[in-house]
């Protein structure tokens, strides 16, 4: 004679699920032989099948599809201390100078890079971003531009000259090359004297 029992677990209900199947062999089987739990710890059905009386019934697990285990109360595991974060600040905005314009004009330019002291006391330095002019006062910034390719330089005033028709304005070798290629030697220019 052949009995089928199914029963249902839930979770971690282990340990009734199998005193129950094991008091259901016992009385099936009439309380003869040995039970024989087969299959996963954790089974979601049990089971039982009794065979003749003379031998002892067999329990089998048959998985069932699982539940989708439930989210945690908190979406990430605690640590032993909490993590450090430093809050988020939006970046400050840049500030732009605005260039005060006192005086424009437009006039020949050239440049000079013989090793020599200036008018203002300085060692001349070719490569320094600087000019002369005949009277402007030291230390004030021009913005030079060159019309032909739109190219731009602020240079300091250090210096005294040019001493030559036609010319307003004497350049580093450095700030020259900026705007124009040395080769050219003389480029009409537009200036900016900026405060």
């Amino acid at each position: 004679m052949t009995g089928k029992h199914h029963r249902r677990s839930q979770g971690s209900r282990v340990s009734a699920v199998a005193s129950a199947a094991v008091v259901g062999a016992l009385l099936v089987g009439g309380g003869v032989g040995a039970v024989q739990l087969v299959g996963a710890r954790t089974p979601e059905a049990v089971e039982i099948t009794a065979g003749p009386t003379t031998s002892a019934p067999t329990i089998e697990a048959t998985p069932t599809p699982s539940k989708t285990p439930q989210r945690a109360s908190r979406g990430k595991a605690r640590a032993a201390e909490p993590t450090k974060t430093t809050p988020k600040t939006s970046p400050s905005p840049k500030t732009t100078k605005t260039e005060v314009v006192t005086g424009t004009g437009s006039c020949g330019a050239s440049f000079y890079d013989e090793p020599q002291g200036t008018a203002n006391g300085e060692t001349f330095d070719p490569e320094a971003m600087t000019a002369a002019h005949k009277t402007w006062a030291f230390n004030t910034r021009v913005r030079v531009t060159n019309p032909d390719n739109g190219k731009s330089v602020i240079v300091r005033i250090n210096d005294r000259g040019p001493y030559i028709d036609g010319r307003c304005i004497d350049l580093s070798r450095a700030a020259f090359r900026a705007i124009a290629s040395l080769d050219q030697g003389h480029v009409e220019v537009r200036y900016e004297i900026l405060k």
